[in-house]
């Protein structure tokens, strides 16, 4: 029966506001012809085609298959006049609705502006980023000469609200960052490498960005020497994560211990087990560290400071002292130094360092103290 009603010349009807595929069949003064499977093709008015761009409808060969919204089911001619730029939003709104529903941010282009923030398009769609949800928004009094420069750029957003019926649309870069952040602080994990870019530079380290989060590196953390170059804004960086706090979203970060190389020239001379000087430049409740020559740092963990038990690494030693450690181990994956004071303290004593009955040192050699530029331990 199917054969009888194809060969008969069965043709289906279409329906204002539906959605139809069809074949692109040729060119008229008018429009684009389509074959949409109706008694006569559909018509594609040149105006109802902006969507393709400066080609317009060159950018239709015959027998091109596409979707076309349904404006009319016919005119004088008999053909149902269809709109490509209405098919386009509807795919839009379907897609920033099922957006919304699974609350995905999106990138789209920015098309204009308006006083109170920037227009984006999807697929079609004109959507509404006020300016109070966008990342750098200029200041109000600058807003109607700063806005246009946004146009032509290309956002990451969250739709916050969709109204079909009142073709409304608002949208927010400012959520967008927050997921993108939640989603990379996942990501992070010590002893990663990443690239970045600094962004800040402060008394007390520099800030750099990894493409949505910021971290911190330290004036300890930017290089092994001072013969390095001093940062500068806007630099790319090579950078070692050694910290991620996801409760406070803080990142630590090191650009020295990204530069393996460097850093394995630098411990090229040491060994595990040596027995080295080194001075005190940090205490922490779980440590202390150590800079060893060749401006190595190091970690004595607080089980390897003393056999007696200490609650903090203050009660035997105070920053800037000069203490003998010796090497336990040499990770050079995370160009890191495990040190250990209280295994150091037999062979330091054959060398001339004396200490008290917890461990603590009272007297270290004048050469090792004037080589590594330390303070004497306090009496």
């Amino acid at each position: 029966m199917a054969q009888l009603l194809q060969a008969g010349g069965a043709y289906r009807y279409v329906r204002r506001g539906e959605l139809v595929e069809g074949v692109v069949v040729g060119r008229t003064r008018e429009g684009v012809l389509v074959d949409v499977g109706a008694k006569t093709e559909g018509l594609i008015p040149y105006g109802e085609m902006t969507c393709l761009g400066p080609q317009g409808a060159e950018a239709l060969a015959p027998g091109q298959r596409i979707t076309a919204y349904v404006l009319r089911t016919e005119n004088a001619e008999g053909q149902a006049i269809l709109s490509l730029d209405r098919a386009r939003g509807e795919e839009g709104w379907r897609l920033l609705e099922e957006r919304f529903q699974r609350n995905e941010a999106f990138q789209a282009p920015v098309v204009g502006h308006n006083r109170g923030g920037l227009i984006l398009s999807l697929e079609g769609v004109r959507c509404f980023l006020p300016a109070s949800q966008m990342v750098a928004a200029p200041e109000r009094s600058a807003r109607e000469s700063l806005l246009p420069r946004w146009v032509g750029k290309v956002l990451t957003v969250k739709v916050l609200e969709i109204n079909r019926k009142k073709g409304r649309v608002i949208v927010s870069e400012k959520a967008a960052q927050a997921e993108q952040r939640q989603a990379l602080l996942q990501e992070l994990a010590e002893g990663q490498v990443r690239m970045g870019r600094i962004i800040n530079i402060r008394d007390f380290g520099v800030f750099v960005d990894l493409g949505g989060v910021e971290g911190l590196v330290p004036l300890s953390e930017l290089s092994w020497g001072p013969g390095d170059p001093p940062p500068q804004v806007g630099d790319q960086v090579q950078v070692m994560v050694t910290k991620v706090d996801q409760e406070t979203g803080r990142i630590s970060l090191s650009l020295r211990r990204a530069q393996a190389e460097a850093w394995e020239a630098l411990v090229a001379a040491y060994q595990e087990g040596d027995v080295v000087p080194g001075v005190v430049t940090k205490l922490t409740p779980f440590g202390a560290f150590v800079r060893v020559e060749g401006k190595v740092e190091g970690l004595i963990h607080i089980s390897e400071l003393s056999d007696h038990h200490l609650e903090h690494p203050g009660q035997l030693l105070h920053e800037g002292e000069v203490v003998p450690v010796k090497i336990l181990r040499i990770e050079r994956d995370r160009c890191r130094l495990s040190l250990s004071l209280k295994q150091a303290r037999s062979e330091a004593e054959a060398h001339g360092w004396v200490f008290d009955q917890t461990g603590a040192v009272i007297f270290a050699p004048p050469e090792v103290r004037g080589h590594l530029g330390g303070s004497q331990p306090p009496d």
